[in-house]
């Protein structure tokens, strides 16, 4: 623990106070509908509170709540709040504004959309931090296990992955020295080791500075590790109805020709005009049908690989071949039927779905731009999608903001089947979602799979997930594959270490 006393100030509630007390919050849509219903919350200085629930349940709204914010055109109805003494829904704005950089600190679930793209991950730890000092910074930085040394520091967010994103912005929290933390889902995303790293850092804040923490979570084994108290909204909103999918019969690893192949593919970020390696020497092929799983630390470099796949992000060298037609480094340089057949769901889906739009109206543009619908069909067509995903139909006339993180998460991927793709990458898709969410949707991508020859490409630090729905498995580890083979094969019996080390207690099927 490189955990340095002084950073942190004491709670200036009293023993046994709360820091944060929520009673009876009824939150409302104009419409009428209810995003709470009499919910309460407590968080007192020095124990972790937990709020569970399935998505959209309104854990979200709850703890943004707490930080004085409400959705957009929502309206507090009844209830009240109060966080270390005073009520941030009827502060004045510079009131608010200091409570909120000086005594509490909010980390979202997309975390990457709240940086400043522009800033170097330095500058965003000192523009709110109370010490400012290089070893200051580095040391917040290694509090949160990211490496200090390989020049992290002076790199943009986007060229972090979804993991250290998420990382930066615990660091830049706690820079503030709050007396509470709020998180929301803050180990999404997470391989399982750094999970329970974070977790103990939780706890330690909380124990040794007695800080609030509230946290919402779909993670069960986290709650039990981390959690003082929870908090379950299960029962304060209907969950979404996720069609049913009837279970699929074992399957066979398809064994024809390869429709995605990748060979000798190096990639690298710029920083201070000099080239990083990111990816080494990556050689893949996903066969129709099939399901391949990549799994590794945070930071191993998955997403960028999966970037690179879809033409985001262009590699040094290497090819990337569909159905044996060699694909432009970059997505705009590849045709409108090549970019239909390769479609990413990317960690974080509002980097996916324009806010200005409904998701009803991001759901049809790929349905007309692609010509799988036309302008009278499309209607239905959306519909289809927003059930197939497990969301309601009135979701259509929602913008994302209105959605929580699970249900944007449901919609990013209801938007990337609205293309017909024949290979479908997904980036974490299930972090976001409760338990029973996930095994619906990769029940549908299961069926999708079976009845279309979709392929499907699945990063996830959910290695039982991984165990259960791949085919195959390769594994990363900084920048490399350094193990790949048969999904039962290579966690039963792994031949490398980082792989040994992963597989520790996964039971393929089981």
């Amino acid at each position: 623990m490189n955990h340095i006393p002084d950073w942190y100030c004491d709670s200036p509630a009293s023993e046994g106070d709360s820091a944060v007390r929520v009673s009876g919050l009824t939150v409302t849509a104009p419409n009428g509908r209810l995003l709470l219903d009499g919910a309460d919350l407590e968080l007192i200085p020095g124990r972790v509170t937990a709020v569970v629930g399935p998505s959209g349940c309104g854990k979200t709204t709850l703890l943004r709540a707490v930080t004085g914010t409400l959705p957009p055109d929502t309206e507090h109805t009844a209830g009240s709040i109060t966080v270390l003494g005073q009520d941030p829904l009827s502060l004045p704005a510079p009131a608010l504004r200091t409570l909120r950089r000086h005594r509490l600190a909010f980390v979202g679930q997309d975390p990457g959309s709240a940086l400043n793209p522009r800033m170097k991950v330095r500058r965003l730890l000192t523009e709110v931090a109370v010490q400012k000092g290089p070893e200051a910074v580095r040391a917040q930085l290694a509090e949160v296990r990211l490496p200090v040394d390989d020049g992290l520091p002076d790199r943009r967010i986007g060229g972090l992955s979804g993991g250290q994103q998420r990382r930066v912005a615990l660091a830049r929290a706690l820079a503030r020295r709050p007396a509470v933390l709020l998180l929301d889902e803050p180990t999404a995303g997470l391989d399982p080791a750094l999970r329970d790293e974070i977790a103990d850092l939780l706890r330690h804040l909380a124990e040794s500075h007695r800080i609030a923490i509230g946290l919402s979570c779909h993670d069960p084994a986290l709650v039990d590790r981390l959690a003082d108290d929870v908090v379950d909204l299960s029962g304060l909103r209907p969950k979404a109805t996720v069609r049913p999918v009837a279970p699929e019969p074992a399957r066979i690893p398809p064994d024809g020709p390869p429709t995605l192949t990748v060979s000798g593919l190096h990639a690298a970020h710029t920083h201070r005009g000099r080239r990083i390696p990111v990816l080494h020497d990556i050689a893949l092929a996903v066969t129709a049908g099939s399901s391949l799983g990549i799994v590794g630390a945070s930071g191993s470099g998955k997403t960028t690989l999966l970037r690179t796949l879809v033409g985001l992000h262009s590699p040094t060298t290497g090819t990337v071949d569909l159905d044996g037609t060699r694909l432009a480094p970059a997505a705009h340089r590849r045709s409108r039927h090549q970019r239909r057949r390769l479609q990413l769901v990317p960690q974080d889906p509002l980097g996916t779905l324009n806010p200005s739009r409904t998701i009803g109206a991001a759901l049809r543009r790929p349905l007309l731009l692609h010509r799988r619908a036309d302008r009278t069909e499309a209607p239905a067509r959306v519909l289809e999608l927003l059930e197939q995903v497990g969301l309601p139909a009135a979701f259509a006339d929602r913008y994302p903001h209105e959605l929580s993180g699970g249900q944007r998460q449901r919609a990013a991927i209801a938007r990337a089947l609205a293309a017909d793709p024949d290979v479908l990458i997904c980036d974490e898709v299930t972090s976001a979602l409760d338990a029973e969410t996930a095994v619906a949707v990769m029940d549908l991508l299961t069926e999708l799979r079976n009845r279309r020859s979709l392929s499907l490409i699945l990063v996830s630090h959910d290695l039982h997930l991984v165990a259960d729905r791949t085919d195959s498995v390769v594994v990363m580890s900084e920048g490399r594959i350094v193990e790949s083979g048969p999904t039962e094969q290579l966690f039963s019996s792994p031949a490398h270490p980082v792989t040994a080390a992963l597989a520790t207690g996964v039971a393929p099927g089981g």
